[in-house]
């Protein structure tokens, strides 16, 4: 690997004088151009330096969103530069999800193996989105259950037999919609009676032989078997 500049953005002295010996003891390319305590200090050595890479904490003075701005501005004005995301923000997927919308090409969580010269070299190398091992074990979590929470989804419809208009007509119940709301909408092409016809056959599937059964208990009854995704009750456009 070639040798680059570093600026490291950190606001919590130690650990920034941590980050510092973790970069100069073990990635001997990398050469330490500056580094700043707050949003104001990374815009001013910005305008005089020019780093290859960011490494970026993103818990600044307290605020996360500081260190989101940051990595979305720089990746917009100098796009070439890189930011790797080193943070001890370790239970906010919600802000891991923003700065890589913001352009970030990987997150380093301060928890386990740290920062290691295999991380920076992916990210130096072109790699996109480089994550460490205990970031790398909740994505893989997440892949796990959302392969299965298909899977799933897919042997409830062949099993009781549910069709693309009753899985959007469960759907839109299960969001609050009325009869006749779903009737507006442009993939339902039913009327009312059509819907009512719809759903006393839905609860003979799902509740054989029993009667009385409301909209309110198909729905419970539908996302119990999986048969709309709770974590996908998306609204149709109408």
């Amino acid at each position: 690997m070639d040798n680059f500049k570093v600026i490291i953005v950190e606001d919590v002295a130690l650990e920034l004088k941590g980050t510092e010996n973790i970069v100069r003891n073990d990635i001997p390319e990398a050469e330490i151009i500056g580094t700043a305590q707050n949003e104001a200090e990374y815009w001013r050595l910005l305008r005089n330096e020019e780093p290859h890479l960011v490494l970026l904490d993103l818990g600044l003075g307290g605020s996360t969103t500081i260190g989101v701005e940051i990595c979305r501005q720089t990746k917009q004005s100098r796009p070439h530069i890189k930011v790797l995301i080193f943070t001890g923000e370790i239970l906010n997927e919600k802000l891991w999800v923003d700065v890589l919308d913001a352009g970030a090409d990987g997150i380093i969580l301060k928890t386990g193996e740290l920062l290691t010269r295999r991380d920076v070299v992916s990210v130096m190398s072109g790699k996109q989105l480089v994550f460490n091992q205990p970031i790398l074990e909740k994505i893989v979590e997440r892949f796990k259950y959302s392969v299965n929470s298909e899977i799933m989804l897919q042997d409830a419809k062949i099993r009781y037999e549910i069709d693309e208009y009753d899985e959007r007509f469960l759907r839109h119940l299960a969001l609050g919609y009325t009869k006749e709301q779903i009737t507006t909408l442009r993939a339902m092409p039913f009327g009312v009676k059509s819907l009512e016809k719809r759903q006393a056959e839905l609860i003979q599937k799902l509740f054989p032989g029993k009667s009385g059964i409301n909209a309110t208990r198909l729905v419970t009854k539908a996302l119990e078997l999986h048969i709309i995704d709770i974590d996908n009750l998306v609204a149709d456009e109408e």
